[in-house]
């Protein structure tokens, strides 16, 4: 278990506007970073690393450090706080697919902060931005255009060794509404015949959800709690005979959906 401890207390009017101007000082912050990465860093980066699986290792590792150290800062300045249970598991989950709940903005960021790798699908859309297309495409990201081509790629990844992250709600939760995932997590764990293991997320108050706005700023300081669960074995639902590819992607998808639930649940009676 990583992080401190939860603090309940109702924060001061002082401590809301300083939450306030630091949390956008590191808004900002994070694209300048990813700017900066991908027109200086990873280019020195490519200079002097000719071996392309060293480079994309060291890229990825650049990655995790630079979210790190931007976790760090929000953790020290008080714009929020976290803490892992568990997340030593993720030393077993080399060609594991990882799902979990998406209850912020700051979900990916926190996980891949604390993988030894993190394989990711990003939103086609994403490569328009300037701020992070550089990153995406260094980092060897997969992008979400909506092909089948998709599913090929993420049995290749998985099958050399990488460990690729889903939110199968394929957007943000909007609290208060119930989860609904999509198949397309279910259908990548089947077709590479891979683990997929449970993440759950839970933000107390929450932040940066899908309808909130950065400078909304909670109450108090928002406590994120990220537990590392158990794996489930797709090919538990590939072996039922009696299954169509179709119907095992569809139980799949539930069984996810019940575990990810009651995740949430059991972290938000603790």
């Amino acid at each position: 278990m990583r992080g401190s401890g939860l603090n309940n207390e109702m924060s001061s009017l002082p401590n809301r506007i300083w939450r306030w101007l630091a949390t956008g000082f590191f808004f900002a912050l994070f694209g300048i970073g990813g700017l900066l990465l991908s027109l200086i860093w990873f280019n020195l980066l490519r200079l002097v690393i000719r071996r392309p699986d060293r480079l994309h290792r060291m890229t990825l590792n650049s990655i995790r450090s630079s979210f790190r150290f931007f976790l760090g800062g929000l953790r020290l300045v008080g714009v929020m706080d976290y803490r892992f249970t568990g997340d030593e598991k993720f030393q077993q989950d080399a060609g594991c697919l990882i799902v979990a709940n998406h209850p912020s903005l700051l979900d990916y960021v926190i996980l891949a902060s604390q993988m030894p790798r993190c394989d990711c699908i990003v939103k086609q859309a994403l490569l328009q931005n300037p701020f992070l297309s550089g990153v995406i495409k260094a980092a060897g990201y997969l992008v979400n255009s909506g092909s089948d081509a998709l599913l090929q790629a993420c049995e290749t990844r998985l099958k050399a060794g990488g460990t690729l992250l889903i939110f199968p709600e394929g957007t943000r939760t909007v609290p208060g509404e119930p989860m609904t995932l999509q198949r397309g997590a279910a259908n990548i764990a089947l077709r590479a015949n891979c683990d997929v293991r449970i993440v759950h997320i839970t933000c107390q108050p929450p932040m940066l959800t899908k309808r909130g706005k950065w400078y909304q700023i909670p109450p108090v300081k928002p406590q994120f709690v990220i537990t590392v669960a158990d794996k489930v074995k797709a090919e538990d639902f590939l072996n039922e005979s009696d299954l169509s590819p179709a119907l095992a992607a569809r139980r799949l998808t539930q069984h996810l959906r019940n575990e990810l639930m009651r995740g949430n649940t059991q972290d938000n009676e603790k």
